[in-house]
């Protein structure tokens, strides 16, 4: 383990099961349990869990943003509404990409992004 890297992240979930299913179904991430209000990710790029919390994390409140990268966004923004997720800004262009973001359905946001076709 490298010191002084990021090693892990933690966000809130409303509802932990409902977020598994979300983020097992959209981005084919795996958890694991540690008991009935934590759940650590897998498969995600990063390490990282839910923890139970009736708050949610949005950039807009000082919380960092998640930031995804996906090869097919169109795809992974048809993924993302069909689980439930919400489109929070449609997709949209910045210098070296395209991007959109989105609610999972404990309200965090996050974004995807993708490079210029």
């Amino acid at each position: 383990m490298e010191s002084n890297k990021i090693n892990y992240v933690e966000l809130p979930a409303r509802d932990l099961a409902l977020n598994k299913v979300f983020f097992s179904q959209v981005f084919g991430w795996g958890f694991k349990d540690y008991g009935p209000e934590y759940a650590a990710f897998e498969n995600a790029g990063l390490d990282g869990g839910f923890f139970q919390a009736d708050f949610c994390s949005r950039p807009q409140s000082g919380a960092a943003l998640v930031i995804l990268f996906s090869d097919d966004l169109e795809g992974a923004l048809n993924r993302v509404t069909s689980a439930g997720g919400t489109i929070e800004q449609e997709i949209f262009e910045f210098p070296g990409g395209r991007r959109f973001h989105f609610l999972d359905p404990c309200g965090n946001e996050w974004a995807v992004w993708g490079e210029l076709s």
